[in-house]
């Protein structure tokens, strides 16, 4: 019986794998106690002193033990003490594996395939996020490593009640996702939600990044609806900052780790989640509420500086004689609203000129854009200096703010109003700011509740939390 399953899992299972076609996947002859049998692995993924270790483990295996074993769990109990080691009888779980970097070894006269962890991925050390940087605090962030970021949050939270749940995600790239919560602090029927929701996702693969998931995690819950492209805002939060994690665990919020990338998903979040950062908790409060302020305060200069600089300059809002000199007293070429316009354009063009450029060749970019396009810009009359300094100083106050996301949320409305302005005068810019909210209130969270909460609906206790640094 048992070698009619030797012979069905080598049909079956090396009937999958290109063996020799792809000259990464390994097949060895190996006998164990007189026992013939197959390790598989992939080169590349695997450690190749684990494999030593395992070659010579299995092989100094004497008959007599092997012959008094009756199946596959004897042997494991046994006969094979190896670190994260298991059986399967499936065909696919076995494949799974072996592209995870483990081996996968079949004997005659077993009833399951052994599966023995050998891995050793290519991966970067742990560093500080660039993009998420602190002045005091961890330096420490996640990496494209599946466990290693599992192991950061452990790290810090050592709880019985923080719970890891693995699910494979992508019919082609079969990509580990983990649900991360703390059991009894979470809610209840959000954890089912986003679990059911997770277990149902079929697509095809998730290895160009995590915002896949999320798009295919929002029509789950929405019961298979896509989400409206136009609303900007986003659902969840993103953070390559292990520290941040951990926090939000322990209020009662969940993170999602997807392999290969080194971004937690964290959720559900409302507009005011964004408020908060991390520097906010490494500081004494005084220190922490006006970090906070200064954000908020940046989060609304972002969204107003330019609109009411056109309103001024048009004469639909009176500016105060000390401030005069911010009106420009020449001619010039291109109406202000077309200069913002075609500047928001080209700052977002040089930001994508910057991610683009060789580290080397920074400097020079910065001395072009700053120095050459800026000052020939004005000479020409294309631009004045001072619509020039507000898209400088928009620009600025938009790199304080943690979210990209967000951040580019209010840049949307933002245009938006800039463009009301243009066409309706300050009545324009109330139209703007109440289709903005609109939106804003309009959106639900992933848990289903305002986007607005604890404003809308109104619950001080929370509220205040977000708003200020409190000692609690």
């Amino acid at each position: 019986m048992n070698s009619n399953r030797y012979a069905y899992f080598l049909n079956h299972f090396t009937g999958q794998l290109p063996i020799g076609e792809s000259f990464d996947l390994v097949e060895r002859r190996i006998c164990i106690g007189e026992k013939r049998g197959r390790l598989y692995f992939v080169d590349g993924l695997s450690d190749s002193e684990k494999l030593q270790i395992l070659f010579n483990f299995l092989l100094a295996v004497p008959k007599a033990r092997m012959t008094a074993l009756r199946n596959t769990d004897d042997f494991m109990e046994e006969l094979f003490p190896y670190i994260k080691s298991s059986a399967t009888e499936d065909i696919d779980t076995a494949v799974k594996f072996l592209y995870s970097g483990l081996a996968a070894i079949i004997l005659d006269g077993f009833d399951k395939i052994l599966i023995a962890d050998v891995r050793r991925y290519p991966q970067r050390g742990v560093e500080e996020p660039e993009k998420e940087k602190t002045l005091r605090g961890a330096k420490d962030g996640f990496t494209e490593s599946f466990m290693e970021n599992l192991g950061l949050i452990r790290r810090r939270i050592r709880d019985n009640r923080l719970i890891f749940k693995n699910y494979t995600v992508g019919e082609k790239s079969k990509t580990d996702v983990a649900l991360c919560y703390m059991k009894g602090t979470a809610d209840n029927m959000l954890v089912k939600r986003i679990d059911e929701s997770l277990s149902r996702i079929r697509i095809d693969s998730i290895s160009i990044g995590e915002q896949t998931l999320v798009e295919q995690l929002i029509i789950q819950l929405n019961g298979g609806k896509k989400r409206h492209w136009i609303n900007p805002f986003p659902k969840v939060r993103y953070t390559q900052r292990p520290d941040i994690i951990c926090a939000h665990l322990t209020e009662g919020k969940l993170a999602i780790i997807v392999d290969n990338s080194p971004t937690a998903i964290l959720l559900p979040v409302g507009i005011f989640d964004f408020t908060q950062d991390v520097d906010d908790y490494y500081f004494p409060i005084l220190t922490g509420n006006y970090l906070r302020f200064l954000r908020i305060g940046n989060m609304l200069v972002i969204l107003l500086l330019t609109p009411l600089y056109m309103l001024v300059v048009e004469g639909d809002l009176p500016m105060p004689t000390a401030l005069n000199f911010i009106i420009p007293q020449d001619a010039f070429a291109l109406p202000i609203f077309w200069q913002f316009i075609i500047l928001e354009l080209a700052i977002d063009g040089l930001k994508l000129a910057s991610l683009n450029t060789p580290e080397s060749l920074g400097m020079s970019l910065s001395v072009i854009g700053a120095l050459i396009l800026g000052e020939f810009s004005i000479d020409s009359g294309w631009f004045i200096p001072q619509t020039i300094l507000m898209m400088a100083v928009v620009s600025l106050a938009s790199f304080t703010q943690p979210s990209i996301e967000l951040s580019y949320g209010i840049k949307f409305i933002r245009v938006l109003t800039l463009i009301g302005c243009r066409f309706l005068g300050v009545a324009g810019l109330a139209a703007g700011l109440a289709a903005g909210f609109i939106m804003i209130a309009s959106t639900k969270t992933l848990s289903g509740h305002s986007y607005l909460y604890p404003l809308v609906p109104f619950r001080w206790s929370s509220l205040k939390k977000l708003i200020f640094r409190t000692a609690e």
